[in-house]
């Protein structure tokens, strides 16, 4: 009898799902909206109500789905409980617990969603072949996800992997949306570009073909100045690399991993992003073991969370 399995990614908008053969290959994917009224307490079985509507569209029996894994935009346990996920109006919820409740699976397995993301990367994606992946996403903020020898590195809350919060600029006087200053996330994101972008606008004379566009100045349009050699686009891009090469150098520093996987918004510009990140990375980094990192790019884009969701169950 075949199997099947469930990999979902939850977010603030939407919840994708995806429907996969016991071999790992997706078959179908779908969306429902994330009903986040109420504490959040219609989203799994929101979730259940869609896998038994598929179940019956494509005439598979609940018995031959052989595990759901789930992503979760917020710090998961080991137990699959969720701590506190502010985006989804949940407090402290055993969402493992729940959605065997709900749909009478019980290999169930739940992560926090960057984390998830980069284990279908290292599985399918950007860093296949590698056992020991680090995954930066760089969007809004700077997301991280660690996987140490197939498996993913959460943390004794579920807090592993947030390098956005590594303090790399002690003298920032600004606050990061965390509370503390000088994060990473406050240079080296898409916000962060944007930011630099301004100001250095604001601060310099120089001419730039920035000047040409509207304000906020986009990845795409500052990379393409990049490569254009314009002044102020290179500092602006080695501002944000050296930043990250030097955060990423900390965290190769703590676990070694093999290869960096860049995905996000930013990293659409092409492998120029993830290799001038990697000239900063190799200035930075002293211990002659921690050098020659490959840092490639993110394969998977929206999908990454659904594949690594259903690499936690599928093994």
């Amino acid at each position: 009898m075949s199997k099947f399995y469930y990999g979902i990614d939850i977010g603030g908008t939407t919840v994708k799902i995806g429907l996969f053969d016991e071999e790992g290959s997706m078959l179908e994917k779908w969306e429902i909206d994330t009903r986040k009224e109420d504490s959040g307490s219609h989203i799994l079985p929101d979730i259940a109500e869609s896998i038994d509507k598929k179940n019956k569209e494509k005439g598979i029996e609940m018995s031959s789905v052989a595990g759901i894994g789930m992503g979760v935009p917020g710090p998961v346990t080991e137990d699959g409980r969720v701590l506190k996920c502010v985006n989804l109006g949940w407090g402290i919820l055993a969402v493992a617990d729940e959605v065997r409740k709900l749909t009478g699976v019980d290999n169930v397995k739940v992560g926090n969603d960057a984390n998830v993301a980069a284990l279908g990367e290292q599985w399918k994606g950007g860093g296949r072949g590698f056992d020991s992946i680090v995954m930066v996403t760089l969007g809004t903020g700077v997301g991280g996800g660690i996987v140490i020898n197939g498996k993913i590195l959460t943390g004794s809350n579920g807090a592993g992997g947030e390098i956005g919060h590594l303090t790399v600029n002690p003298s920032e006087t600004r606050k990061c949306g965390c509370g503390k200053k000088g994060c990473l996330e406050q240079y080296s994101s898409a916000t962060g570009i944007t930011r630099m972008s301004a100001e250095l606008l604001e601060e310099s004379d120089e001419p730039s073909s920035l000047r040409d566009y509207d304000v906020p100045i986009t990845g795409l349009q500052l990379f393409k100045a990049y490569k254009e050699n314009d002044k102020l686009a290179c500092e602006i891009v080695e501002k944000f690399s050296s930043y990250l090469g030097l955060g990423l150098s900390h965290v190769a520093t703590v676990v070694d991993p093999q290869a960096f996987v860049i995905g996000g918004g930013v990293s659409k510009n092409g492998q120029i992003v993830a290799d001038v990140i990697k000239e900063q990375y190799e200035k930075n980094v002293g211990l002659f073991a921690l050098k020659g990192k490959e840092f490639r790019l993110a394969e998977l884009g929206n999908d990454a969370g659904m594949y690594g969701a259903v690499k936690m169950v599928i093994d």
